[in-house]
């Protein structure tokens, strides 16, 4: 008999997990490590648009640092795995519950973000009904892009920041820097900062002769179904530094020049949207981009261009009363930001819904620093060509 029986044996056999436990606790492992790694570390993202060309293509896939610019602690942790706002073979399902929203915070990172460093974000916007009014100025603006599309990208103001669609483009200027664009060519603080090489600007090419040789133009990079032709011998398309040199070469070519957006009257659909700004696509600014302690006079004059920042991206009532502003029901003169912004586009000028159309990028919209292309598709070519072998694990500048 044993007169010990409340002592643990621990000779005891251990019960054995089946094989369905053994799965079901390895998923789960791998599920909870995965999502820290992207949450935290590193995620996958694919390239859907031209806005980028020729520095990332469409069908790149990247890998995007979380690190480098500290983590962003998620803003909405209910989530469904894997899934940024929709859920897997839906439309319109929600892969997350808004119900519980937590404040921006960001984890400290290796470096703070750079001029010219390539960069994801979530889109920034303000009012859906703004939006929505403004899609049809959007599509006419925003190249090779369908109408549909254009409205599925900017009507997403009902998410949270961190669901909202990302989008990659290039940090133009920084918290505290002074934008201006004229004739296509953009200046900070005064500079002129020249395109990357890879970026795509539109030319007029004059060719001497109507014979030409479009395969040796399709040889350079340049798509000849998409060139627009203005006379016998003369097309308007875009192209890069790099390849515009190679045009002038050509025995067959009279002359390259650069063909930017006249500034004749305001173009609808330019950031602040405002009727006493006569800016364009190519023509805009002087503009400074807002940074956390800096203080702004509230005017009529700056209103226009800061008024989304202070109202929606920092969350404060904004009211005019006669020609008086109120900030939180308060007679207001003058704002102090709270948050860093900054300045983004993309590399296709021409072809690049960017800061030009919806303004700054408030900080707590940033994900991360794109950093390599781990794998290239290219849909047009042949079976054997699909890969583009050349871009694989190649860094991004």
């Amino acid at each position: 008999m044993n007169y010990k029986f409340w002592q643990k044996k621990t000779d005891a056999p251990k019960k054995k997990k089946t094989k369905a436990r053994e799965w079901v606790d390895a998923i789960v492992f791998a599920v909870v490590a995965a999502t820290i790694i992207r949450v935290f570390f590193i995620e996958a993202y694919t390239i859907p648009s031209g806005s980028m060309e020729r520095s990332l293509l469409i069908g790149d896939f990247l890998f995007v640092s979380k690190v480098n610019y500290g983590a962003r602690i998620p803003m909405t942790p209910i989530a469904f795995p894997f899934a940024h706002h929709t859920m897997p073979l839906t439309t319109s399902t929600k892969a997350y519950w808004d119900g519980v929203q937590w404040k921006y915070h960001r984890l400290p990172g290796l470096s703070d973000i750079k001029r010219n460093d390539v960069v994801v974000f979530n889109f920034p916007e303000g009012d859906t009904v703004a939006v929505e009014n403004q899609a049809d100025s959007y599509y006419n603006m925003v190249r090779n892009s369908s109408r549909e599309m254009v409205r599925s990208q900017y009507t997403i103001i009902d998410r949270p920041v961190d669901k909202r669609e990302n989008y990659i483009k290039r940090c133009i200027g920084i918290a505290g820097d002074v934008i201006s664009v004229k004739d296509g060519v953009v200046s900070v603080n005064g500079k002129i900062e020249p395109l990357k090489n890879t970026g795509m600007m539109p030319y007029r090419i004059e060719f001497k002769t109507l014979d030409i040789n479009m395969s040796v133009i399709e040889d350079l990079g340049l798509k000849t179904g998409e060139m627009q032709q203005y006379g016998p011998n003369t097309y308007l398309t875009n192209a890069s530094p790099e390849i515009v040199e190679k045009l002038k070469a050509l025995d067959f070519v009279k002359s390259v020049t650069l063909s930017p957006n006249p500034l004749t009257e305001r173009e609808t659909g330019i950031f602040p949207h405002d009727p006493k700004r006569v800016w364009n696509l190519d023509n805009l600014g002087p503009i400074k981009i807002p940074a956390k302690g800096w203080t702004v006079q509230i005017d009529s004059n700056n209103m226009p261009i800061y008024y989304r920042a202070i109202r929606t991206y920092e969350g404060n009532k904004v009211e005019k009363k006669g020609n008086d502003w109120y900030i939180n029901d308060k007679l207001a003169t003058s704002y102090t930001f709270k948050m860093n912004y900054y300045w983004m586009m993309g590399d296709n000028r021409h072809n690049s819904a960017d800061s030009r159309y919806w303004g700054f990028v408030p900080e707590d919209h940033i994900v991360g620093k794109a950093l390599f292309i781990w794998m290239s598709f290219d849909s047009d070519a042949s079976f054997l060509h699909k890969i583009r072998w050349s871009r694989l694990f190649s860094g991004i500048h």
